[in-house]
């Protein structure tokens, strides 16, 4: 979850929940973001697993797990994030994209490679990277779309994350909660269909 206001994202989150999706993304660029991962641990306890996204630093990563948060995702590769979220116990899933920065991250111990931006080259990117890397699990995110989101899966994603495409600008500016469920439905949908 990404926003220029952080009031509303106790209850996107709730939405999101109600939609299926339970695996939750604070990003750092959310104005009070740490208060947010708090509160969404405390109001929705072990029925989501919350995150901190576009963390770029160890001390952020820091920051975010004494919050509550309970895996690091980054957009880019760097192994002092990937060192602090696994000293705090969380997983990591640092950004990196060509085949070199994904193997790179793999090494530097992270769970899974976040294939950002995936929107450029598709799924068939994400098939063509795991030919030569069967045992590395990647994360494609950006652009991930209802439409899409099923083929990132059938071609090896692990799985995917979505942001504007699953909590629409108009839909939070208008706080239309149903319709943020019923995108999220629509992704779980999509993904329901090809396991």
């Amino acid at each position: 979850m990404r926003a220029k206001n952080s009031d509303q994202l106790i209850d996107v989150a709730k939405a999101l929940l109600a939609g299926g999706v339970d695996c939750i993304e604070i990003t750092m660029t959310t104005p009070n973001a740490l208060a947010v991962i708090a509160d969404c641990r405390k109001t929705l306890g072990d029925k989501a697993f919350i995150g901190v996204g576009s963390v770029l630093n160890a001390k952020v990563a820091r920051e975010a797990l004494a919050a509550g948060a309970q895996y690091v995702i980054s957009p880019i590769f760097k192994k002092e994030v990937i060192d602090a979220a696994h000293e705090g116990g969380a997983p990591c899933i640092p950004g990196a994209f060509t085949p070199t920065e994904i193997l790179a991250a793999w090494e530097a111990g992270a769970d899974a490679a976040k294939v950002f931006p995936a929107e450029f080259f598709g799924p068939a990117y994400i098939k063509s990277i795991k030919g030569p890397f069967p045992h590395i699990d990647l994360l494609p995110t950006g652009g991930v779309t209802p439409e899409t989101v099923g083929e990132y899966i059938r071609v090896g994603a692990f799985a995917t994350a979505a942001g504007s495409s699953l909590v629409e600008a108009k839909a939070l500016k208008d706080k239309n909660w149903a319709a943020i469920t019923a995108r999220a439905k629509a992704f779980v949908a999509a993904v329901a269909a090809v396991k």
